[in-house]
Parts: structure tokens; sequence; C-alpha cells
């Protein structure tokens, strides 16, 4: 009788015991919550639905536009050995770069007007938008570089050889490009460390830092902080370093003795300060209305100035260099002319 009470007891414990491994295998915090979602729905321009095909059309029109004027002068300083100077190699520089930045958004907001697709991988929106700041910075850095070229060539013209040399491109092309790897590393890092246990729809064409931070179910202050940082750090170190170049030149060229010499000296200035204020002034639209409510500014106005920012300095930086810069416009119709 005892062994029967006794085998009886065992079998109710053993139950019992599978019962609380069962129990905290269904309830363990890994199984019941994920702090990532699979993927973000990317809803292209919310208020604007009905014009989506309208804007895929602009939108396609201007990407064609922006790969064939940055791939022609690509070509045409890479076959041109007159052009493999300072200036258009950090021309070319820039080119690479308004390729791969239309190339990392717009096909992406297409497939969304044209197929439906609007689902984005966690893991492939956060390369997004690593590689949409990280072109974006470096391209600042471009700009700058070429604002000290524009410095040296114009006040100290003897020296322009022995201070731009080709170890100097290079060296400015890494320091470039490590400058904004290191820069983006902690924003997806922070990106990452957020749960987005809500909604996982993005209501953008493309993954932006902020849009999806916003759809953490956390405090997104460091991001917010370091947003600024990066800002900071870039932009308005960059613009102010431009700045402080074009003071410079301004006063050389005024020193100059004839209006004649002054007019062509700046001219060539003229097409490096185009493409800053394309670059810039979108960028700066952006980050003001990005931070006003939407209930002031619709959210598609911010949408379409962001879309802006990467679609049309692309377009028409090579136009801007290709219609002022006389070497490179020779060459383009000497290309076209031996087709």
């Amino acid at each position: 009788m005892l062994d029967v009470e006794n085998g009886a007891r065992r079998l109710l414990m053993a139950a019992h015991v599978e019962r609380i491994s069962l129990s905290e295998t269904i309830w363990r915090p890994s199984n019941i919550s994920k702090f990532h979602p699979d993927y973000f729905l990317l809803m292209g321009i919310p208020g604007l639905e009905e014009s989506h095909l309208l804007l895929s059309i602009i939108f396609f029109i201007i990407y064609v536009l922006a790969l064939m004027g940055n791939s022609t002068l690509l070509l045409v300083i890479s076959i041109s050995e007159s052009l493999h100077q300072p200036m258009y190699l950090f021309l070319m520089m820039l080119s690479v770069g308004d390729i791969l930045l239309s190339s990392s958004t717009v096909p992406k907001a297409l497939s969304i007007f044209w197929l439906g697709s609007h689902a984005i991988s966690f893991n492939g929106c956060l390369i997004q938008i690593f590689f949409i700041h990280f072109i974006c910075m470096t391209e600042s850095a471009v700009l700058l570089a070429m604002a000290y070229d524009r410095y040296i060539a114009i006040c100290h013209p003897m020296t322009y050889v022995t201070k731009l040399t080709p170890s100097f491109i290079r060296l400015v092309m890494v320091i470039s490009l490590a400058r904004s790897v290191v820069i983006m590393i902690p924003v997806i890092l922070l990106l990452r460390r957020l749960p987005y246990q809500g909604s996982n729809v993005i209501e953008h064409t493309y993954c932006e830092h902020m849009a999806m931070a916003r759809l953490a179910t956390a405090s997104i202050m460091a991001n917010i902080i370091y947003g600024m940082v990066i800002i900071i750090c870039t932009s308005v170190i960059d613009l102010f370093l431009i700045g402080l170049s074009y003071v410079s030149i301004i006063r050389a060229v005024m020193a100059l003795s004839t209006s004649t010499a002054r007019h062509k000296t700046f001219s060539t200035c003229v097409s490096h300060i185009c493409v800053i204020i394309l670059l810039y002034v979108p960028a700066f639209f952006s980050f003001i209305i990005h931070r006003i409510p939407h209930t002031v500014i619709p959210p598609y106005v911010h949408i379409l100035i962001a879309n802006l920012y990467v679609l049309v300095p692309p377009m028409m930086n090579p136009i801007i260099y290709g219609v002022r810069t006389k070497e490179i416009r020779q060459r383009i119709f000497l290309l076209f002319r031996m087709k």
C-alpha cells in the first residue's frame, strides 16, 4: 500500500514539474515578445496616394537622368588624361556618391508605387539608413575638399601642385569614408538597441533615422541627441570651413586689378557654389520641417522635401558641371561625336 502511495506521489510530482517546465517554456519573454519586427512597411507618400503614379514617373525620369549624367561624367573624366586633376577627381567622387545615393532610395520607392511592395526587412531598413547618411556625409566632406581646392588655386596658386598631390587626394578620400563610417556605426547600434513592439508602419518612401526611431516603444532621447551631434560634426563644421574658404577667395578676387580678371577667376567657383546650395538647402529644410508638428505642416510635405534631397542633387550636379565647365563640355561633345 505504501509503495502504491509513494508511486502515485512520484507521478504527481513528475506531472507538476513537467507542467512548470512547460509553463516556463510558453511564458518565457523571448517567446512572447520580439523586440525587432521581421519587417517594416514603407507607405510611400501618405496623403498623395492618388498622385503616386505621376510621382513615380517623375522619380523614374529624374533617376534615369541622374544615372546617365553621372555615368557620362565618370566616363569622360576617366578617359581624359587632361582632366586627371584634383578638382575633377573630387568631382568623380561626387558622381559616385550621387549614383549610390539615388540607387539606395529610388528603386524601393518605385517598387512601392508600381508593385505595391511596401515591405522591407528590419536589417534592410538599417542598411538603407546607413548608406543614405553615409553617402550624404561623404559628399559633404568632398564638397569641403573641393572648396579647399578652389582656395589653394585662387589664393595660393604657386603651391597648388605641391599641396594637392595624388597622395593628398587619396588621404582626403580615406578620411571622408572613415569619418562617415565612424559616425554612422553608433546610429545603427542605437537603432538596434530599441524595442519595436508597436506599429511597424513607416510613412515614407525610404527608411529614415528618426522615422524608424519614432516607432520604438522606449525612450529615443539618445537618438535625438546623437542626431544633433551628427549635424554639428558634419554639416555645420563643413559649411563653416567652406564659408571660411570663400571669405578668403572673395578677398583674393576683389584684390585683382580688372573686373574681367575678377569675373574669370570667380566663375571657376560658381559650379561648386551651385552644388553646395543644391545639397544643403533641401537638407536644411528637411531638418527644420522634420521637427515641426504634423498638425502644422502635412507629413507629405516633409516626405517630398526628403525625396528632393536624394533626387535633385544627383540629377543636377553633372548638368551644372557639364554646362559650366568648358573642359568637360568639350570632352562630352567629342565623346558623342566619336560615337
